[in-house]
């Protein structure tokens, strides 16, 4: 019979390092290595997800809802307005999760534990192509959530359009993700991104916390400041 301390390896480690936890997190290992976090081959299946299973899963989801919308009788200029407000609150909900939740400070053994398994385990090995967008399992979750939210808020012919935008916001949002670890940009707005991202990874993880945008680090004031070469360059 298998164990709880049988069938996790890191996981079960990283929840005593205790309030020196965060600093540790943020010291990233620069290697495309995956660490194996489950000793159970089945718990380690939902910890790893190839960053094409997103729009497979995902896009389908959005053009349904958005079908929704329309089979309830908007007009595709009404849907279309919809479905932009939803990319566009995405990317607000996408700021806030990643700054105040993914970077939520922890310091006891099940925060430090749980936070790992969330967002810990992605700055400490930032190379790690299996573990850089969220697996469909816990984005069910969360778009469970969203759907309620966003049913209580619109009237029944525009949640769906909203809902499937903000779907739409998020599959652009985690394959950008991807990009900005594993591609090499062609094009100035790519390379900005890619450079304020890594940023984010390996100089001030508590400043930029957008990834398809700066815009809401702006607002805010999580804009990370220059560094010393930006200064120089100048």
């Amino acid at each position: 019979m298998l164990t709880l301390q049988s069938i996790c390896l890191m996981v079960l480690q990283v929840g005593h390092l205790g309030e020196a936890y965060d600093e540790w997190v943020h010291q990233p290992i620069i290697s495309k290595e995956s660490p194996r976090l489950f000793e159970s081959n089945f718990l380690e299946f939902f910890t790893r997800t190839v960053w094409w299973v997103i729009p497979i899963v995902w896009v389908p989801v959005a053009i349904w809802s958005i079908s929704n919308s329309i089979r309830m009788g908007l007009t595709c200029p009404q849907v279309t307005k919809f479905v932009v407000i939803g990319i566009f609150v995405w990317t607000f909900l996408e700021y806030m999760l990643h700054r105040f939740l993914f970077h939520v400070k922890t310091k006891s053994y099940w925060g430090n534990t749980l936070h790992y398994l969330l967002h810990g385990c992605h700055h400490k090995h930032p190379m790690d192509g299996f573990r850089l967008v969220f697996p469909p399992a816990g984005g069910v979750i969360l778009g469970i959530l969203i759907w309620y939210s966003v049913k209580l808020l619109c009237a029944p012919s525009t949640a769906p359009a909203m809902f499937g935008g903000m779907v739409l916001g998020y599959v652009v949002y985690d394959c950008t993700h991807y990009y900005l670890h594993h591609s090499k940009p062609k094009n100035d707005i790519s390379k900005n991104l890619k450079k304020y991202h890594s940023n984010h990874h390996y100089r001030l993880w508590n400043y930029g916390f957008g990834v398809t945008s700066p815009m809401w680090d702006l607002v805010f004031g999580t804009f990370p400041p220059p560094s010393k070469a930006d200064s120089k360059s100048r």
